[in-house]
């Protein structure tokens, strides 16, 4: 066991988020996305179970210790409703806040086309997929620098 680190966040994701560089993007994703073949695209290859937790947690453990990007306009996205590009759900709400929460300040969130999400996703640094139940729990995260 480590100090201070959430224990939901197992080895193989500690390497993940040590393993990626400024501007690299992880993608956390619900139990219907298809993780395997995505994460078959990315640059790492990885596809990291959280079995048993939903994003909210899963992002909350994440931000606590990546920072996002606060050189781009938008670090964070999440998966457009199909039909309805503009409808934010309860689960983008949820994980937006804890963005909030990490960072202090006003974390820009904006959505994608769900197969524009597909092709965005193959070309980020590993997948993380929960057991989130709730539709289009899909997110990007863009990570950031480090300066203390």
């Amino acid at each position: 066991m480590l100090k201070g680190i959430p224990a939901l966040l197992n080895a193989d994701l500690l390497w993940i988020l040590r393993s990626m560089g400024h501007g690299d993007d992880l993608v956390v994703a619900d139990r219907n996305f298809p993780a395997r073949s995505v994460a078959n695209h990315t640059e790492s290859k990885q596809l990291i179970h959280l079995d048993g937790t939903d994003d909210v947690a899963a992002i909350a453990a994440i931000v606590s210790l990546m920072p996002l990007d606060t050189f781009v306009p938008c670090p964070l996205h999440h998966m457009q409703v199909v039909g309805e590009p503009d409808t934010v759900l309860e689960v983008h709400t949820q994980v937006h806040e804890v963005c909030n929460a990490a960072h202090g300040d006003n974390v820009q969130m904006e959505s994608i086309e769900r197969h524009e999400f597909y092709q965005r996703a193959k070309q980020s640094f590993a997948v993380v997929q929960t057991s989130e139940s709730r539709p289009y729990g899909c997110f990007i995260l863009k990570k950031g620098v480090v300066f203390d």
